[in-house]
């Protein structure tokens, strides 16, 4: 496994003083990039040959929030290649080594030139190596959505919200959805599903659906109804 020391920041850090869900999951896709750069496949080695890593799905359960000035270990492993999709792993521990958040995530193979998906190749593919996937409970890809949902006021999408492919970052979306979710609620697992990617000035509608005391799914919609992500809460 792929992995870097790293410290609580302030930044980092949410109102009760201990690392944010945003943090935990900034901490994961920098882990991922890190290791891409560090074995030649990085940014520009993409951008030359047109090609981009989309994804499609998150499941994060945390285990633990640990507080500012604490010392973590982030990790990420690939565990196979089926056509199109990548498979990756993380893992976020303490200086102890207890587990505090590990995830699953599902990822796209794009061809930029002609916009659509491509076959992950050896040569894309072999370079993480292949890992066994670590033991947790694995979430199906898809969420299902109930029916009844609450529509909330619509936003536009910001600059702030882009990263370096100018679309919405796979974070912002889960910090979009987060804003349903009460102040003092604690997330325990997270699963996220990304549709169609938002970019600047497009208007987002999310559609909240309260399935129970300690589940929320949040919809992020188009004008038209349909989702660029939804994203699940189930908190402690």
């Amino acid at each position: 496994m792929y992995t870097f020391d790293s410290r609580i920041r302030y930044s980092e850090i949410a109102e009760d003083g201990r690392i944010s869900v945003n943090a935990i999951i900034d901490y994961m896709q920098d882990c991922t990039n890190f290791q891409s750069e560090d074995l030649g496949v990085g940014l520009a080695w993409h951008k030359e040959r047109g090609l981009m890593w989309v994804l499609n799905s998150w499941q994060i359960i945390i285990e633990s929030y640990p507080k500012m000035g604490e010392t973590i270990t982030v990790g990420t492993q690939a565990y196979g290649f089926e056509k199109m999709l990548g498979f990756r792993n993380f893992l976020i521990t303490d200086a102890e080594g207890g587990v505090v958040a590990k995830a699953n995530s599902n990822w796209v193979l794009m061809d930029l030139k002609k916009g659509r998906p491509m076959v992950v190749t050896p040569e894309i593919g072999e370079v993480y190596g292949h890992a066994e996937p670590l033991e947790m409970d694995y979430a199906p890809r898809k969420i299902k959505i109930p029916d009844n949902g609450v529509p909330k006021d619509k936003f536009a999408v910001r600059e702030y919200h882009l990263d370096t492919n100018h679309h919405v970052n796979n974070r912002q979306y889960v910090q979009m959805a987060m804003e349903f979710l009460g102040r003092e609620a604690k997330v325990r697992e997270l699963r996220a599903e990304y549709k169609k990617q938002a970019v600047l000035g497009d208007e987002i509608i999310p559609v909240v659906y309260k399935v129970n005391d300690r589940e929320t799914i949040v919809s992020l919609n188009t004008d038209d109804g349909k989702p660029f992500a939804i994203v699940q809460f189930f908190v402690k």
